[in-house]
């Protein structure tokens, strides 16, 4: 069986032809051509313009391979991200109806950290602009496809029983809690001059709260994406398509709706809409199946509004740093802190 890829260097004509045996049906890739492609920062993705032996196959697709950058590339270790979205696409897509990329090949090397994955290419759809935002339309289409995954796996013991995806115990919760503190003075004395003083209040008033909050974990567990946010998003297409399931995890599912409210609306229409895109969510959610009352819904919703601060001081401080990142991060820090404010979620801190 192909194993995965170090960079993108590995991605040859060979290499591809034996990842992509099953489409090509005994034929060959002859040629490769690939670009750049998105911003993430944890992995390098590339367009890939194939040429085969005989027509068939889809002549583009997107690949994902590990980061050049070292600092991102020991990121991804210590979080297990390239593990954890190899495993997704092999394991987990398949099964979803919601709004996944189609995955011609998953791999992961667990001893060199390698991984690739080979995914349909969504284009002309065309990704959400984290720091312009969604708009409350796009908004409300996306959170159906994320009520989609969530009640596919909402309280489920195969899930459950997967530990690459039921990652969380009391020692990740304090792990986490420990290195976000300690990443925080980087954080303040990097990012103070560009963020709301009322940001850094509210970040410091929740990080001695974070330790039982990231323990307890409110709601029932389901399938998280975990970074559900504009960024990670397409919009063009019947349904928008969710990427970059890197950080998926077996969790509370209104972690994701906080978060991705939180971050990738304006602040002005989160307040505006904010309530009929959150019903619209639990909606969709019941009626699929889940029984998770309005009350229910919206106490966890405003309980989850930290989770984009524990993202955004995390992953600014660990992945490589960028201008469009940095620019980035404080847009999103911004955004959480005021959505914390607007709930009152730091009454709920446990």
């Amino acid at each position: 069986m192909t194993g995965p890829v170090s960079g993108a260097a590995g991605l040859t004509a060979g290499w591809l032809t034996a990842a992509l045996a099953p489409l090509l049906d005994g034929g060959k890739v002859t040629g490769v051509r690939a670009e750049p492609v998105g911003t993430g920062q944890v992995s390098d993705s590339l367009r890939l313009h194939l040429s085969y032996e005989r027509p068939g196959p889809p002549a583009t697709m997107i690949a994902k391979v590990p980061a050049a950058d070292p600092a991102s590339r020991q990121a991804a270790r210590t979080i297990r991200t390239y593990e954890v979205e190899a495993r997704f696409y092999a394991e987990i897509a398949p099964r979803l109806d919601a709004g996944v990329p189609a995955c011609h090949f998953a791999a992961y090397d667990g001893e060199r950290d390698d991984y690739a994955v080979l995914l349909e290419d969504l284009a002309p759809a065309v990704p959400g602009d984290q720091l312009a935002g969604v708009t409350a339309e796009d908004a409300g289409a996306a959170v159906e496809e994320m009520a989609a995954f969530h009640a596919a796996g909402w309280n489920d013991p195969d899930l459950a029983a997967l530990g690459w995806l039921n990652r969380h115990d009391a020692d990740s919760a304090a792990f986490t809690a420990a290195m976000v503190t300690d990443l925080y003075a980087g954080f303040r004395e990097r990012y103070a001059e560009r963020l709301d003083p009322g940001s850094l209040a509210l970040i410091e008033e929740f990080l001695p709260g974070m330790g039982g909050y990231l323990a307890e974990r409110a709601g029932t567990p389901t399938l998280v994406h975990g970074d559900f946010r504009a960024d990670n998003l397409m919009f063009g297409r019947a349904r928008p398509a969710v990427l970059d399931w890197q950080t998926c995890t077996y969790g509370p599912g209104l972690a994701d709706l906080s978060y991705f409210l939180g971050s990738s609306l304006p602040v002005p229409v989160r307040r505006e809409r904010e309530e009929e895109i959150v019903r619209r969510y639990h909606a969709a959610l019941t009626a699929r199946g889940v029984d998770l009352s309005w009350d229910g819904c919206w106490r966890e919703y405003r309980a989850h509004a930290f989770h984009g601060i524990v993202m955004a001081i995390g992953a600014a401080m660990l992945v490589e740093r960028t201008d469009r990142g940095d620019a980035m991060f404080c847009a999103m820090t911004d955004r959480h802190a005021r959505h914390a404010r607007d709930l009152g979620s730091l009454e709920l801190l446990p």
